[in-house]
This record gives C-alpha cells, structure tokens and sequence, in this order.
C-alpha cells in the first residue's frame, strides 16, 4: 500500500479543483457535445418556427421536403450528441470517484491523528458516498456550461425576433439564478450536517456489530441499541430538515422557470397581435418558452449539486489532510535483524527494555493484560513515537525512521480479534492473492478439519466478520493468514485464546517448526506456547521482572507458576 502523499490536495477547494483539472479533456469533449444537444434542442422550435413561415408563404411540397430533412438531422445530433456526451462525462465520474475512494481508503488503513475524531464508519462513508458525491462535480460542470448554451441561443433567437424577448429571457435567468444561488448556500450547510450524522449513524453500527456478542453476554444490548436509535433519531431529523430545504429549492426554481416561460409566451403572444412578429415567430417563441424550461431547471439545479460537492470534497479533507500516527521515514529495516526496545513508557509500559535476536522465538507472558496489549500496540506501528517515551528499534533501525510500508513488510502484527473479511479461507489467509503455497499455513494454524470439511476445501464461502465459523475456527484463520505472509519478524498477541488444549499443544509446536530461524515473538499466557518458545520474558508492572525457559520458571518462580499453570 501506498502512503498517501502528503503533497495533495488537503482542502475541500483543492479537491474539486485537482478533480475538475485531470478531467479536463473528457470535460472538454463532453461539454462540446452536451452543448450540441442542447443546441439541438433548442433548434428544434426554432425549425418548426421557420417551417410554419415558410410553408404558409411558399406552400410547396419542396419546402416541407427540405423542413423534414432539417428536422431529421437535429433529431439525429441531438440523439447522438446526448449519448456519446453522457458516456464520455459518466465513465469520467466513475473513474474520479474511484481514484478519491481508493485514496481516502488508503489514508483510512494509515492510522489517522486522534485529534480528528473520525471512526471507521464514518471513514467507510466518506470513501463511498462523499467520494461519489465530489466526482459528481466532473457532469455538474459540462451540464451547466451546455444549459446556459441553450438558454443563450433561445436568447438570440427571441432576441432576432424581437429584442424585448431576448433580453426578458436573459433578465429573467439571470434573476431565477441569483434567488437560487442565495437559497442553495442553505443547502450545502444542511447537507454537511446531514453527512456527518449519517456517517456518525454508520459508526455506531460498525460498532454494535463488532461489539454484539460481548454486549448479548452482559445484558448491554438494548442500552446500545437505544444509543444507536438517538444517534440514527438525530441523522433521520436532519435527513427531513434536508429534504424540506431541497423540496423548498426545486419548487422555487420550477414556479420561477414556469413564470419566465408564462411570460415570453405572453409577450410573444401581444407582439403576434400587435403584427410586430409574424405567425411562425410566435410559433418559435412559444415553442422555446416551452423548451426553455428544462434547461432552465437543469441550470437552476447545478448549485445544489455544487455545494453538495463541496460538501463532500471537505469531508473526504478531514482523511486526507490527516497526518499518520506514524510519520513516515525514509530508511528500511536491515535483513535479518531483531527487535529492541529500550526504555519504552507508554500507557501501563514502566521504562520496559528487552532485545530479541534475529532467528529467535520468544514468549513474552504479561500479568497485566493492559500491558500486553499496550506492547502489540507499539510493535505495531499504531502509536506515533512522540506519544511514548523511549525507542524501538526494528532490524536495528529506530521505527521513527522507516516508512510505513518498509515497516509493514518486515514485522507482522497479528492482533488476538483479527479481522475476517467476506470471501473464502482461501482469500482471508491470502488477501492480495499472491498465489503464494498456504498449505503450510493451514496445516501449522490446525486449519486442515475446517477446509475438510466442506467440499469447496480453501474456496469455501466465508460471511463478513467470520459469522458462520466458530470463535476457534476465526482465530486459527487468523492466525493462517499471519503465518502464510512470512513475515521477518512476527508478533502473535495471544493466537490460541479460542482453541482446546490439545490443538493449542498441536499449533504451538507447528509453530516452533515453521517459524524456524526467523523471528518470532508471541505474546501470551499459554504454557504450550510459552514451553515452545526459546525463551520467556516476563511482563510485570509495566518491566520485564525476569527471564528463562518456560520449564525454568515453572520450577523457581512461583508468581510465574501460579499466573500460567492450567
């Protein structure tokens, strides 16, 4: 994965301006032939005009064969200008909202600032809706330009007829714009709000589901759901208040565009009385009277998708313009070295120290769980180095100095409720489909019975979050796919919490064999783990208290025998 560069946009402006300039070709051929349309349909009572004039003046059959034929080629351009226009503009919206998806997508997976107060749900909303929203930007423009062309050459048309037309038909628009343009800065705050409610709802879900079992086990599920109704209460509320300001908007517009047309239609028609135009002029005015109405709604409604844009795009700012936790560095890990830490004070960590040599597998059993998992955090990268005290050094480099991605390829940490997607085993244990061999994985995991279990073996359908394999079954899945990524360096926070004692004995010596000569550190209180290990830490009060080989301690401490007997 690529670390999001810090030298793109980071406004909501610069969005819409970066989306708006590498689109400027498709814009530029969709604006032409979006134009052509509109100029099509506007000749079309312009043409019928001409053919009621011509037609009561000559009354030849050649004069409506030609009339026909004119018709018939505006018909076909504005057929074909409409559909090669919108292919052009809709592939380019599609293609721009996938690029901001996969960016703000590749900004979420880097831990973000603490200080922005975004939760995956809302990320997930703003890589998927927001991000099409803001791409919606890329038609928005080429619909407008080709709108005002419509409105312009029914201006000339109207105003060769007679100038009074043409210049109501431009006051008229120009006055129908400046109400709406007042009226839709109210909907870009609304629809800010509305998004965010939204995304906030999308979070408290994300969470419920992660924390449904744990909630069903203490009785807490009907408090979380009604928390979840008051935060879904709010965004339904603001949903409503959105709906009402964009039904006020579109009804503005449509009785402002009826009145403008009611009124060239009427001034058409006194002009025709008083013989200051002729009968086809009056034709040709009450024709784009008529006409002028749809691009004149489609003109009046391009600042509401504006300002929905911009909404959107300073959203998907929030990700983007997020510094990581972890400052990239520049350096990479050197082969083949271990890990150091050295004086870490981080959360329940008291100025912890200790060293594990390239090739070595080491058991680092905690007495707090507080402290195991404040290490895995560190180890992981997930804690920027000026939030704790001390260093660690990863291949005798300090983590403050490698990039995200030297980091990730080199040490591995697999967290005890990792994460399994929808798909198949075989896709959860090889997520990039590397096509690396994963037998030896699903056989040191203890993973054989459950791909024997279905006909499908590794292609065997798996349900979002895991939902139809037993907890055992998700952790030794997890635990596949770490051992599958060969990692140089891999960390287990406590990988066999969910299996029986045999499988636990079984996984742990598979593995001390697999992992052989490459650095292992396994976090946990498992005497199978921790007697497979080369050697033991001990995790006491926030400091490694002491050393040895599980069967050493077993015999001369007792605080260690009592904490990790069975």
């Amino acid at each position: 994965m690529t670390t999001p560069d810090v030298q793109g946009p980071r406004t909501g402006s610069e969005i819409l301006r970066t989306a708006l300039r590498r689109n400027l070709g498709a814009m530029t051929w969709g604006t032409v032939l979006m134009g052509m349309y509109q100029a099509g349909e506007t000749a079309f009572p312009i043409a019928l005009g001409l053919i009621v004039e011509h037609t009561m003046r000559d009354r030849g059959l050649g004069a409506l064969g030609l009339s026909i034929a004119a018709l018939a080629v505006i018909i076909t351009t504005v057929s074909f200008s409409w559909r090669f226009g919108m292919r052009i503009l809709q592939k380019a919206n599609t293609t721009e909202a996938h690029r901001w998806r996969v960016r703000v997508a590749a900004c979420g997976l880097q831990p973000v600032a603490r200080d922005v107060d975004l939760k995956s749900g809302e990320v997930l909303t703003i890589a998927t809706e927001d991000a099409d929203q803001t791409a919606d930007i890329i038609e928005v423009v080429p619909l407008l330009v080709s709108s005002l062309v419509a409105v312009v050459v029914a201006a000339v048309a109207l105003g060769l007829a007679d100038v009074r037309l043409g210049l109501l038909v431009i006051v008229g628009t120009a006055a129908i714009l400046t109400v709406l343009s007042v009226m839709s800065r109210r909907i870009g705050a609304s629809t800010r709000e509305q998004q965010s409610r939204v995304a906030r709802a999308g979070a408290k879900v994300a969470d419920l589901i992660i924390g449904l079992r744990p909630l069903h086990g203490f009785g807490g599920n009907h408090a979380a759901f009604r928390s979840y109704r008051e935060v879904s209460t709010e965004a339904r509320r603001q949903a409503v208040t959105v709906a009402r300001v964009n039904g006020t908007y579109a009804g503005t517009a449509l009785a402002l565009n009826a009145v403008l047309a009611a009124a060239v239609t009427l001034a058409a028609g006194r002009l025709a009385f008083q013989g200051r135009i002729t009968i086809g002029e009056l034709v040709m005015a009450v024709g784009l009277a008529q006409f002028i109405m749809e691009p004149l709604k489609l003109f009046s409604e391009m600042p509401k998708y504006v300002m929905t844009a911009r909404a959107s795009a300073e959203r998907m700012a929030l990700v983007l313009a997020a510094p990581p936790v972890l400052a990239p560095g520049t350096r990479r890990p050197d082969a083949g070295g271990g890990v150091e830490v050295d004086r870490v004070r981080y959360g329940s960590l008291r100025g912890l120290s200790f060293e594990v040599p390239a090739g070595e597998f080491t058991a680092i059993t905690a007495y707090q769980p507080r402290a195991a998992a404040d290490l895995a955090s560190v180890l992981a990268g997930g804690v920027p180095p000026g939030a704790y005290g001390g260093t660690v050094r990863v291949g005798g480099q300090e983590i403050a100095d490698l990039s995200v991605e030297a980091l990730r390829e080199h040490i591995l940490v697999n967290p005890y409720d990792g994460e399994i997607f929808a798909g198949t085993l075989r896709a959860n244990i090889d997520p990039a489909g590397t096509g690396r061999d994963i037998a030896a994985a699903v056989e040191a995991s203890m993973l054989t019975d459950v791909v024997a279990l279905h006909p499908e073996g590794l292609d065997h359908g798996v349900r979002d979050r895991g939902a139809n394999l037993s907890g055992g079954q998700r952790q030794r899945l997890s635990l596949a796919r770490a051992l599958a990524a060969d990692a140089e360096i891999l960390v287990l926070h406590d990988p066999t919490t969910a299996v029986d004692a045999v499988t636990e004995q079984l996984i742990a010596r598979n593995i001390a064999g697999l992992r052989r000569g490459r650095t292992t550190i396994v976090i946990t209180s498992s005497p199978a783990l921790l007697d497979a290990a080369d050697r033991v830490l001990v995790l006491d009060g926030g400091v490694i208290t002491t050393e040895d080989t599980h069967r050493n301690l077993l015999g001369s401490d007792e605080d260690y025998r009592a904490a990790v007997a069975r």
